[in-house]
């Protein structure tokens, strides 16, 4: 397993260009939905809490990978049959652009997914 970057900024960094340029949008989009987030290196990859594990995202040679969870992959399954998913996570090629209104989305369910988990 390879050691984690100390922030976001430096696990970004890493990547070649094209897919440092996806993790990026990614990055900007959940910051913009959830400012409140907490943004940290969670099992060696960006992740953001509120209320807990909100999401995560990571960069491969093919792929991004998206973590929203087991309940936001379940809660949008039909929208992401045209991606590689598995129990809590998603994967988006590199060479496509990345579902924006579908990630926001999925972002914004997780938040409300986590507020009401508060509640109780």
């Amino acid at each position: 397993m390879r050691q984690a970057a100390p922030n976001v900024d430096a696990y970004i960094a890493e990547f070649p260009p094209e897919t440092a340029s996806k993790l990026s949008e990614l990055r900007a989009l959940i910051k913009k939905i959830a400012p409140n987030a907490e943004e940290l290196i969670n099992y060696a990859i960006p992740s953001h809490k509120l209320n807990g594990n909100l999401v995560h995202f990571a960069g491969y040679k093919n792929h991004v990978g998206f973590y929203p969870g087991a309940g936001g992959i379940a809660e949008f399954a039909v929208e992401l049959t045209k991606y590689k998913t598995s129990k809590g996570s998603v994967q988006f090629p590199l060479d496509e652009k990345l579902p924006i209104g579908m990630i926001s989305r999925i972002v914004k369910f997780r938040i409300k997914q986590n507020l009401e988990k508060a509640k109780k």
